[in-house]
C-alpha cells in the first residue's frame, strides 16, 4: 500500500445508534488530526467481541458515549497526515501503523503507565468504538502517543486483529507466568483463543483447547493445541482434562463471554497451584467462592486489552514468532452480517474489513 493521498471530506462509517439498537452505513465527515494526533487511512478493521457488547444489555460497565458512534476499536493503516505536536512528529505520511483504542488520557500516569488506560488518575479516558467514534470508517483520527509503526513481518492489511485480540491473548498467556512444559488450558478458541494457542505454543506450554464450536476446535487444532475437547458435547471433558495433564492445568485462560464456562473452569485446574486468567467478559457478574479463594484452591488474575507501554513486545513477539490472525474478510456493508456470525458462534478466527 502507497502514501495515500486525501481527496475528499466526507467517508463511510457504521455507526451504531441506541435508538432503535441497529448499525447504519452512514456518511461523515473525515475527522482532522489535533496536535497529537495523526490522521490514518484505514487498511483493515476487525470485528471484536466487546463491539458486540453494544447491541447487548449488560451491567459490567461498557458505556456509549456519543450516538450514533462509528464502531470497531481493532484496526491498522496508513499514516496520511500527522498534528503538529512532538509525540506526532515521530510519523511521517505512509507510515504502516496499528494502534490502541483508549485516548483522551495522559498515558503517564501509574495506572496508565502499569495497569490500564480506563484507569488514569485524569478520570477523561475515552475509548474510540465506543465513547467516540472508532474504527469502521474509511479513516481515523488516533493519538500518536498509542501509535507505532509496524515491525517487519507485519501485513498492514491483515494485522488488524493483533492490535487488540493479539495484544491481550499474548499478555494473557504470558501473565499466567508458566514455564515451558506446563499445561495451559484455553477455553475459547475463536478471535482471541486462536492467538492464545500460537502464543503459548511459542512460549513453550502444553495446550488443551476447550469450546462448544466445532470449527473453532479445527483452527485450535491448526493452531498446534495438543488436545481440544467440546464442552458441550463431551459429557467426560474434565475428567479426561484431568488425565492428561496429571491432576489439573497449570493455568486455565478464559477468552469467552460464557458464566458458565467460569463456572466450570475451577473443575481441571490444579489444586493449591493454579491459576485463572479472567479475559472474556460475560453478561452477568461473576461468581467465584470465596472459601476456594481463601484456602488457596485457585488463584485469580485478569488481563484485558493492552496500553501503548505493553503493546509493542506483543506485537513484536508476533513478528518474531509468525504469529498470524486468521481472518476472514468482508466489505463494509456486510458488518451486521458478521456481527450476526459472531453472535451465533459460526465465525471461525476473527472477521475484518479491508479497505482500498
Amino acid at each position: 500500500m502507497g502514501s495515500p493521498k486525501l481527496t475528499k471530506e466526507t467517508m463511510l462509517a457504521q455507526q451504531y445508534d441506541a435508538r432503535d439498537n441497529k448499525l447504519h452505513l452512514n456518511e461523515v465527515p473525515i475527522p482532522e488530526p489535533r496536535d497529537h494526533e495523526v490522521l490514518v487511512k484505514i487498511a483493515c478493521a476487525s470485528l471484536c467481541h466487546s463491539d458486540v457488547m453494544l447491541f447487548e444489555p449488560n451491567d459490567q460497565g461498557l458505556i456509549l458515549g456519543k450516538n450514533p458512534v462509528t464502531i470497531g476499536h481493532e484496526a491498522t493503516g496508513v499514516v496520511v497526515s500527522t498534528g503538529s505536536g512532538e509525540a506526532a512528529s515521530n510519523f511521517k505520511e505512509g507510515d504502516k501503523v496499528g494502534f490502541i483504542c483508549a485516548v483522551e488520557c495522559c498515558y503517564d500516569c501509574d495506572p496508565c503507565r502499569k495497569t490500564h488506560n480506563a484507569w488514569c488518575q485524569t478520570g477523561k479516558t475515552k475509548m474510540q468504538g465506543f465513547t467516540l467514534d472508532g474504527y469502521f470508517a474509511e479513516y481515523v483520527c488516533v493519538d500518536a502517543r498509542a501509535t507505532m509503526v509496524l515491525p517487519d513481518g507485519i501485513d498492514v492489511k491483515s494485522a488488524a486483529p493483533l492490535f487488540c485480540a493479539g495484544v491481550t491473548a499474548y499478555h494473557s498467556v504470558e501473565d499466567c507466568e508458566l514455564k515451558p512444559g506446563q499445561w495451559m488450558a484455553i477455553i475459547g478458541c475463536g478471535g482471541l483463543g486462536h492467538l492464545g494457542i500460537q502464543y503459548a505454543r511459542a512460549m513453550g506450554y502444553n495446550v488443551i483447547g476447550l469450546d462448544i464450536a466445532d470449527q473453532a476446535l479445527e483452527e485450535a487444532k491448526k493452531c498446534g493445541a495438543d488436545h481440544v475437547f467440546n464442552s458441550k458435547t463431551d459429557n467426560d471433558w474434565q475428567k479426561k482434562v484431568l488425565e492428561i495433564t496429571g491432576g489439573g492445568v497449570d493455568a486455565a485462560v478464559n477468552f469467552t463471554a460464557s458464566k458458565k464456562s467460569y463456572d466450570d473452569a475451577p473443575a481441571i485446574i490444579k489444586p493449591g497451584l493454579g491459576l485463572l486468567m479472567i479475559v472474556g467478559i460475560p453478561r452477568e457478574p461473576l461468581q467465584l467462592n470465596a472459601l476456594d479463594i481463601a484456602l488457596g484452591r485457585y488463584r485469580v488474575k485478569g488481563s484485558n486489552n493492552g496500553t501503548c507501554y505493553n503493546m509493542r513486545p506483543a506485537i513484536e513477539f508476533s513478528a518474531k514468532h509468525n504469529i498470524k490472525p486468521h481472518l476472514t474478510l468482508y466489505k463494509l456493508e456486510e458488518l451486521p452480517k458478521m456481527v450476526e456470525l459472531m453472535n451465533f458462534h459460526k465465525a471461525q478466527g476473527r472477521m475484518g474489513v479491508v479497505f482500498d
